[in-house]
């Protein structure tokens, strides 16, 4: 393994991304510690503090890498780009215009990549609107508060603009990551964020042992679930069932193409994490619905049910992922355009025939794995919640045992350790997840 850490930096291509990566990175988090001008940051922070922890707030600042409760230029975080992003794709699956951009290749993805930017630009205005609202509202529904320090239209306009900029600016920096570093760069983005948080976490809980509120058997406990909860959770990431295909030869002038066999890979989470964030957004609905109704009897006891330590809100949102997944595998991976461009490349599934009975073949294998995906899934999205209300742990770093934190950090590490070992492996260096060594010349 040091062998192979050390091979990273002999390949200079590969060494140039790794160090571009880290810079950007490393500016990305730097713009997260800049204050947003006109808002106080500490009468902020004491009213985040307030609040309980593992709510919507929480979601949203664990994806902007903490600055949305220190109110930085950077407080919207990548989140923006994401719904964007989510929108331009499922407009693609009910709107002709956006299908006929998905068909068109390399032209019609710049078309849709500079349409996700403007989505992006209006959702980052439209919610740095609703932040400069609620902050104004929060000055005058608490006298011990002070967050607003400039009033009228000037502080609607310095937040929108602020906020908005910084939100392009988060998306040219992952694109730059994309381009000419290692890696996803809105992924990474928001898998620092969540890194970000974990020393603190830790801290917090060695500070619990130290004063003698936890005994040391109950961290060591956690440690041991944390390490079986990601090896869980990097199974059902890296799980697929192959489907084997036969390719016809085809002869050619004097040349013979085709006959080769190869498989087409299912993943068993097909949607990734998308259905937790669908699903946990929806369910902080009716906290936000009850909050309207603080003097109200019903709508607190209904408020009780739908409360993060509940076994009814566990209940409806694991049956909420389990819908999502479903929802959301079935936009990403279409069988019938599958099973068309085997029919057009002469590939077939043996045994089956080509065309309808293909893809229906398809889409009964991808039925039957993705319940047992989807039911994991939903068991993970879970565990922080079990593990907060059963250990009494903090749901900052109980966070870490599952859930939506666990998946991007694990999604993210193994794609960048692929890409990693695909740069080594073509200059003839050892790979890290494969054993034994490459024949044929090194360097």
């Amino acid at each position: 393994m040091l062998k192979t850490f050390q091979s990273i930096f002999k390949v200079p291509e590969l060494r140039k991304r790794i160090l571009f990566t880290v810079f950007i990175l490393l500016i990305y988090r730097l713009g997260g510690h800049v204050p947003v001008p006109g808002i106080y940051g500490p009468d902020l922070i004491k009213y985040f503090s307030s609040l309980a922890g593992g709510g919507l707030i929480d979601l949203y600042d664990m994806f902007a890498g903490g600055a949305f409760k220190n109110a930085t230029v950077f407080a919207l975080g990548i989140m923006p780009y994401i719904s964007a992003s989510i929108i331009i794709q499922l407009l693609g699956a009910v709107v002709p215009y956006f299908q006929k951009l998905q068909k068109e290749g390399e032209e019609g993805r710049k078309k849709i990549n500079q349409l996700t930017r403007y989505g992006t630009v209006l959702i980052s205005a439209l919610q740095a609107f609703g932040i400069a609202k609620l902050l104004i509202n929060l000055d005058s529904a608490r006298a011990d508060l002070n967050v607003v320090t400039i009033g009228g239209l000037q502080f609607y306009f310095m937040v929108i603009i602020t906020l908005a900029s910084g939100t392009v600016f988060i998306m040219w920096l992952g694109e730059q990551i994309t381009e000419r570093g290692l890696g996803n760069g809105i992924s990474l983005i928001i898998f620092i964020g969540i890194i970000a948080r974990l020393p603190n976490a830790l801290l917090n809980e060695a500070r619990q042992v130290i004063i003698g509120m936890r005994p040391y058997i109950v961290e060591f406990f956690l440690i041991a679930v944390m390490v079986v909860t990601v090896a869980a959770v990097i199974l059902l990431t890296q799980g697929m069932r192959k489907i084997p295909v036969q390719y016809a030869k085809r002869v050619i002038g004097r040349k013979i193409y085709g006959g080769q066999s190869t498989h087409i890979p299912l993943r068993v989470n097909t949607a990734g994490v998308m259905p937790i964030i669908f699903a946990q957004s929806i369910m902080f609905l009716p906290q936000t619905v009850t909050q309207l109704f603080p003097n109200s009897d019903i709508m607190q006891s209904f408020a009780r049910y739908f409360d993060v330590t509940s076994v009814v809100y566990w209940i409806v949102y694991g049956a909420m992922i389990v819908f999502f997944t479903y929802f959301y595998t079935a936009i990403a991976f279409n069988p019938v355009d599958v099973a068309d461009n085997m029919r057009k490349s002469g590939g077939f599934i043996p045994g089956v025939r080509p065309g309808k009975k293909t893809s229906e073949y398809i889409d009964h294998i991808l039925t039957r794995i993705t319940l047992p995906g989807s039911i994991f899934l939903a068991i993970v999205a879970i565990f922080p919640y079990i593990v907060s209300k059963v250990t009494e742990v903090g749901y900052d770093f109980s966070s870490f045992f599952g859930g939506t934190s666990l998946l991007i950090m694990v999604g993210v590490a193994l794609d960048t350790l692929q890409q990693i070992e695909s740069h080594l492996l073509m200059r003839h260096y050892d790979g890290f997840m494969k054993k034994g060594k490459l024949k044929g010349r090194r360097g």
